[in-house]
């Protein structure tokens, strides 16, 4: 989905030395199959070689590390100087990207690492517009710089939180984060075992961490002004539906602004309509401050269908993915397509028999469409599902 909807490069991890160690990852077999997919459409890939190897694992990473030249992959994101080291060694046609994991925050960590070989810095999440653009004038012109523009924020500094370890023996800093400051909590006195208080910081409710999520498809142009050359999206464990609609929403904005086209209002909304908590600027415009209404997760859109194929007058095959059913208003949204309201006909199963609601998860259906519509786009229903 993130090729289809227009990423330059995605990034992804093998099963070992990554981040996202639940995230289903590809295996030695799959990843040439995916390093393929995306060279054909012209589309890099970026592979998360960012854990801090210990003594008993480093001795398998020079294999690993040849594996994923073989496989033909363009960079490695590291965060380790011994596996840096390592990937020059047994992987010297991948470029190597620092991240964010590294916390680099100045133009002599950034210089340093450049003249140690990388050809990207990925820049910490603490950073701020013109902190960036001081590293930018600062730095060698040739060394690119990288920042998180979307998705979620992380309560310590750049993602190096030993919560989760602490409270349930999975370490975030070796891809198994459990995720804990998303937990709710209360306050129990050493001698009132059981009894439990709330943490109020005021009248409305407990934030100590509730952190909101990055959002700044506003501000594309000041970001490309602050000398930023790649925006990193946040993908991996999140929704094939999450990774299409930011995506494409990111693409169209920028391509508008490069040609000197005004912004299509649509694009904006779009990034309303995935699983994300309230939006903030992150750190780019200084300290996002507190927010304290809620920390709850907003999500009013559900996946219905996706377009498997579709001929010139219309006619398209779906798979089921959330029932609806003839006369509802739906919604499609596709690879460089601007999404359109659509009421729902009578649709066929693949016998041609009428059917007016599909229930079997992934059954495939035909369904009259008003225009052509590219494969892989998604039909979405406005649901509230949010939590309460």
């Amino acid at each position: 989905m993130a090729v289809l909807y227009g990423a330059d490069a995605v990034y992804l991890a093998g099963t070992d030395f990554g981040m996202r160690s639940f995230a289903g990852n590809f295996s030695p077999e799959e990843l040439p199959k995916a390093v393929e997919f995306a060279h054909s459409h012209g589309v890099k890939v970026h592979v998360t070689v960012n854990t801090m190897p210990r003594n008993d694992e480093i001795c398998r990473l020079p294999a690993h590390l040849e594996m994923l030249q073989s496989a033909g992959v363009d960079a490695l994101i590291v965060a380790d100087m011994g596996a840096f080291s390592l990937a020059g060694k047994y992987a010297p046609k991948c470029d190597r990207h620092i991240s964010t994991q590294q916390s680099i925050a100045n133009y002599e960590c950034a210089t340093a690492w450049y003249d140690l070989g990388a050809t990207r810095v990925v820049l910490a999440r603490e950073l701020c517009l013109d902190e960036i653009a001081e590293i930018r004038a600062k730095t060698p012109k040739e060394l690119e710089i990288e920042t998180f523009g979307h998705g979620a924020m992380c309560v310590s500094y750049s993602g190096r939180c030993l919560l989760s370890n602490y409270m349930t023996g999975r370490d975030s800093n070796r891809g198994a984060c459990a995720q804990p400051c998303r937990y709710q909590y209360a306050l129990m006195e050493e001698k009132r075992p059981g009894e439990y208080f709330p943490v109020f910081e005021d009248d409305k409710g407990t934030y100590i961490l509730n952190s909101r999520d990055m959002c700044t498809i506003d501000h594309i142009g000041a970001l490309t002004e602050a000398g930023i050359d790649c925006i990193k999206i946040e993908g991996r464990a999140k929704s094939a539906y999450y990774a299409a609609i930011v995506t494409g929403a990111y693409r169209h904005v920028i391509d508008d602004l490069a040609e000197g086209r005004p912004v299509d209002p649509v694009w904006r909304d779009e990034v309303e309509k995935i699983s994300h908590r309230v939006y903030s600027t992150g750190f780019y415009f200084g300290h996002p401050g507190q927010y304290t209404e809620h920390s709850r997760y907003i999500r009013e859109y559900q996946v219905a269908a996706i377009v498997q194929s579709c001929d010139e007058n219309g006619l398209a095959l779906c798979s089921l993915r959330n029932k609806f059913m003839t006369g509802e208003e739906l919604e499609i949204v596709g690879p460089d397509l601007r999404p359109f309201p659509v009421t729902i006909p009578q649709m066929q199963d693949l016998d041609g028999q009428a059917l007016t609601e599909p229930r079997k998860p992934e059954m495939l259906f035909y369904m009259q469409l008003p225009c052509p519509v590219p494969p892989y786009s998604i039909l979405r229903k406005k649901v509230d599902l949010s939590a309460k």
